[in-house]
């Protein structure tokens, strides 16, 4: 087939040629000049990286991978990595990269390509606002109005008051020709007053703050707060773009009807459309589509009446319907794309607009400082007097105010719209720019330096409770896959039952990952818990649930059981010790490309998920100060034989372990002695209960004298594991549910 279709082709062509006889045509009679050929070929690709598509895809590679570094970066240092973002566009942008190397920035950002990447990025901020409001619960909102509108709305209005305090400082040497003090101060007033609701959410996951009171006093606060902020943005474009009072007041009548017809009527028709449509079977394209001609819709509809798109957007987000299954689904769809595709372009285009070098006089810098230091005592002062007012402690009050001074990417989108509209002009705009990162660079050091000299009040206060608590053995069951938590509360209850009286256990999930949309933790938490509840409640057993988000597994895992003295860490192996054929490939496909994966020793990867394959076996045992247990399962249901392996005297505390379980299970107890020297006793081994198949076998771990395929359940310490799995690999494929301990610290279950 391929013969016969080369060969009319070349008829055709042939024929082709014949018809005209101009040489310029003749493609095939040019001569095979090898410089030619690769000169033509350079002027081709040249002129592909100048196009429009070309120098746009080539901008986008550059902004992302810019992004990822200093997002990476900062997260690295502690900071959100909004932040690292936000830094990664000033830096592409003329403060640096124009300064430095400003044949590099004209060939990547030449001027007539910037409004390429401004349009694509207000879309994306569209979708952003959108899932925002998506993700803003109005009824939370409003059940915990009277709880937070105080603290919000004194925090906002004093910075708000502040602000407008900098703009008239400001005005005369800063403002453009033209632009109406009440303009000018009531956007500078807008921006400084605004929180950055999913920056804020991030850090309290980050701080482990999410279930407390004060995350979520913070979180309460700042959701109202915003949606008081965007209205009174509206009202604030609404003046700014008017031409009069009457006009202005036209404009909010008719921004005020709108928002009555979408939350009356749009809202309701919204709410029927939730609950029939509310998982991924039933949404299909159609609906989609609907939702987001919705969107589209009501953007046009609010820039039609002097109002940003951007606040069209985020209303839309408003009323979509409750249906919170409906909304997470809506999100996915959304928030992905949003903010890893487009937010980046925004901080882009942000940091194109950003000339820090206008500032190049001290009045210029000063008047930086002042701003700064308004914003950060207006906002933090009005939060903590105004929560210290409403009854909160010194400490969550000066923590709430370090939260609410978290500005971010939302006071961005506020300065753009007032650049766009020539309200701020750019050396103001720097300014602001500069201020909104030092406010949420301040955040997370803050709230440290809080807690830091609280540290010695909270540490009388846990010895307090230790002493309170005295004789409760606190165990710390963590688990990854759902159903490994009911499995190994199985294994916690057989291995601690003589301490039923006693006994505190707490199951605990993470989620690896701050990124997480904290409007999908519950779900994840609910999901999460269901098996391991349900099996609490067949054994008769009370524990406790505790979800938390978080970027390094292992460690924070270790810092809980540190910090808050448990006894003991039963942990699941990881997929490197799973028998599941999904996890088997997963770790295969580990070892053959761990040479090259292994070059990059980033805690955190940016393509490959390393840290998920890598054993924590070793980190577990070496930074927990109290005992450990890494539970491998091999389909566990009751430990009936039982064996333990000894290999020298520092094993013999498994002995401990053993008995307990077997008192539980009464099984039977089998203990495979590899001593080296076992001709030294000990009294611990002499004193063996003899109804226990006791087997003494030679040191020699040879699959003839080591079997493991009699056995449901194996007892090993971690060194004794480290020298079986190297000598016995064979005999270890079969083996049965392993609990391999280390003795820890702080003593053991057999003290």
């Amino acid at each position: 087939m391929i013969v016969v279709f080369v060969v009319l082709m070349y008829l055709l062509i042939k024929a082709g040629e014949g018809i005209r006889s101009d040489a310029a045509v003749n493609v095939a009679s040019s001569s095979w000049n090898t410089s030619e050929a690769f000169t033509d070929f350079g002027g081709m690709m040249f002129a592909h990286v100048r196009s429009t598509v070309g120098i746009l895809l080539l901008q986008i590679i550059v902004i992302l991978l810019a992004c990822r570094l200093f997002g990476w970066l900062f997260r690295k240092l502690g900071q959100p990595t909004v932040v690292g973002e936000i830094i990664a566009g000033i830096v592409l942008g003329p403060s640096f990269l124009g300064s430095a190397f400003p044949s590099t920035s004209a060939f990547l950002f030449p001027s007539d390509s910037l409004n390429n990447i401004t349009i694509i990025s207000e879309f994306g901020l569209i979708l952003f606002m959108f899932a925002i409001g998506m993700e803003l619960d109005i009824t939370e909102v409003r059940r915990k109005l009277k709880e937070t509108i105080v603290i919000s709305h004194t925090s906002m209005f004093v910075t708000f008051l502040f602000g407008m305090i900098a703009a008239l400082i400001a005005y005369k040497s800063y403002a453009s020709e033209g632009t109406p003090f009440i303009s000018f101060a009531l956007f500078i007033g807008i921006a400084m007053s605004i929180t950055a609701l999913p920056v804020l959410a991030r850090i309290i996951q980050e701080k482990r703050f999410t279930h407390t009171h004060l995350g979520t006093l913070s979180l309460a606060c700042a959701a109202s707060e915003d949606v008081t902020a965007w209205c009174l943005l509206a009202v604030v474009i609404s003046i700014a773009q008017a031409g009069s009072i009457l006009s202005a007041l036209i404009n909010i009548a008719f921004s005020l009807l709108y928002m009555v017809f979408m939350y009356s009527a749009v809202r309701p028709f919204l709410r029927m459309v939730g609950d029939v449509y509310h998982n991924k079977e039933v949404i299909n394209k159609a609906l989609v589509a609907f939702i987001f001609l919705l969107l589209v819709a009501s953007c046009y509809v609010t820039e039609l009446f002097g109002l940003h798109a951007l606040f069209g957007a985020f209303f839309a987000g408003v009323v979509m319907p409750s249906n919170l299954k409906f909304r997470k689904i809506m999100i996915d769809k959304v928030e992905d794309v949003s903010v890893a595709l487009f937010l980046p372009l925004f901080f882009a285009s942000t940091g194109l607009r950003t000339q820090i070098g206008l500032l190049d006089t001290p009045d210029a810098w000063s008047m930086c400082l002042l701003f700064i230091i308004l914003a950060v005592i207006g906002m933090m002062g009005g939060t903590t007097g105004a929560a210290r007012f409403t009854g909160e402690s010194w400490k969550d009050s000066l923590c709430l105010g370090a939260f609410m001074n978290t500005r971010g990417l939302m006071e961005l989108v506020v300065l753009t719209i007032g650049y766009d509209m020539k309200i701020l002009p750019p050396t103001i705009f720097a300014i602001m720019v500069i201020m909104t990162i030092v406010t949420t660079l301040m955040t997370t050091p803050l709230v440290s330096l809080i807690h830091w000299l609280y540290r010695k009040h909270e540490d009388n206060e846990m010895i307090l409770r230790q002493a309170h608590a005295e004789g409760i053995y606190k165990v710390l069951l963590s688990f990854g896959r759902a159903g490994n938590g009911q499995i190994m509360l199985d294994v916690a209850h057989q291995l601690f039952s003589r301490k039923d009286d006693k006994l505190k256990i707490t199951a605990l999930h993470l989620t690896v990952g701050t990124d997480v949309n904290p409007l999908h933790t519950d779900k994840f938490e609910e999901v999460s818990f269901g098996p391991v509840l349900y099996g609490a409640k067949k054994l008769g057993l009370h524990i406790d649930t505790r979800y938390e988000v978080c970027d390094n597994a292992s460690a924070y895992i270790c810092d809980i059981v540190n910090q808050e003295n448990y006894d003991f860490l039963l942990v699941g192996s990881g997929i490197t010790l799973s028998d599941a054929q999904s996890d088997i490939n997963a770790t295969s496909y580990n070892e053959h490309h761990s040479g090259f994966f292994n070059r990059f020793h980033s805690t955190h990867p940016w393509f490959y998920p390393a840290s998920l394959l890598k054993d924590k076996t070793r980190e577990f045992i070496m930074q927990s100060n109290c005992p450990v247990g890494v539970f491998v399962n091999r389909d566990f249901v009751r430990a009936t034989h039982i064996l333990m392996i000894i290999a020298s005297t520092d094993d013999l505390f498994l002995i401990g372990y053993a008995l307990t379980m077997q008192r539980c299970t009464h099984g039977q107890i089998s203990l495979l002695d590899i001593r080296t020297d076992r001709n030294v006793s000990d009294p611990r081994l002499t004193t063996f209960p003899n109804e226990y198949n006791t087997i003494l076998a030679e040191h020699s771990l040879t699959p003839e004298t080591f079997t493991l395929n009699e056995y449901d359940f194996l007892f090993i310490s971690y060194a004794t594991w480290n020298v079986v799995s190297e000598q016995a690999k064979e005999a270890l494929q079969s083996m049965p549910s392993t609990l391999i301990l280390s003795n820890g610290k702080r003593g053991n279950l057999e003290k």
